[in-house]
């Protein structure tokens, strides 16, 4: 059976409150873009109504698919879960918080045939100063360690051609897995281009991306990660290619140029 051509993956902790209007908003764009698609939400041990609210969705609309844990796993092992369920040539992610406009799905689509991985950047990024600081810093980090020139590697707004995903082992449980992903793709050779998207805070629920608990964890997959990747040598790190960022037209702060 062949796939589609679009898979919508958004792993979901306790947003009953937002799945609606992320459901309704994905359906929305995916009609409006043309190709056969299908959505992933992946439930990871959710405390509120989340599972019936999901099931519901999934008997009114055959394009969504729900994937159940049983018991909260952490954001790397839904996401995992998530892109593995995914049967699109292409498949994109992002959370299930609304803090992002889905309809600038276009802008990686875009670029989607001359890049195998599109990755959107927050611009402006609208989260707390002390989120901001902790970004900075870690993304300071990953760049030091793996030559990566990602401007924000924990943006959830990007899309996979499914070679990559099929290419690449992914074995993060935290929120290190964005960083892996693109740490493992860029060491394989794909190429990655980054795009501006909007921003916005998120309206109900927790952010949890900033406790001790998650950045301790990040930190150790980090080096455990580090120790299981050769080290570029500096002149092999100063012959690779940089990841190009889409062009921006003067005066927008979101846009593009073919």
């Amino acid at each position: 059976m062949t796939g589609p051509a679009l898979s919508l993956v958004f792993p979901a902790w306790n947003e009953a409150e937002n799945l609606p209007q992320l459901l309704e908003s994905a359906l929305a764009i995916g009609s409006e873009l043309g190709l056969a698609f299908e959505i992933v939400i992946v439930d990871d041990g959710s405390a509120d109504a989340s599972r019936d609210l999901l099931s519901a969705w999934c008997r009114r609309d055959e394009r969504i698919r729900a994937v159940h844990h049983a018991e909260n796993l952490g954001y790397g092992a839904a996401l995992r879960a998530g892109l593995k369920a995914a049967r699109g040539e292409l498949v994109f992610f992002s959370d299930a918080d609304l803090q992002f406009d889905l309809g600038e799905i276009r802008q990686l689509l875009a670029h989607a045939g001359d890049c195998d991985i599109v990755a959107g950047y927050r611009a402006p990024r609208r989260d707390p100063w002390a989120r901001r600081i902790i970004a900075a810093a870690w993304g300071s980090l990953v760049r030091r360690l793996f030559d990566l020139p990602v401007r924000d590697i924990d943006c959830a707004f990007k899309i996979f051609h499914r070679s990559v995903l099929e290419a690449i082992p992914i074995r993060s449980v935290g929120a290190f897995i964005n960083t892996e992903i693109l740490v493992r793709a860029r060491a394989a050779g794909f190429r990655i281009r980054q795009v501006p998207v909007s921003h916005r805070r998120r309206r109900s629920g927790r952010q949890t991306g900033a406790r001790p608990r998650v950045i301790a964890r990040a930190l150790v997959e980090l080096m455990q990660l580090r120790a299981t990747l050769r080290p570029l040598e500096p002149q092999t790190a100063r012959r690779l290619p940089p990841i190009p960022a889409a062009r921006t037209r003067p005066g927008r702060e979101i846009g593009f140029e073919g």
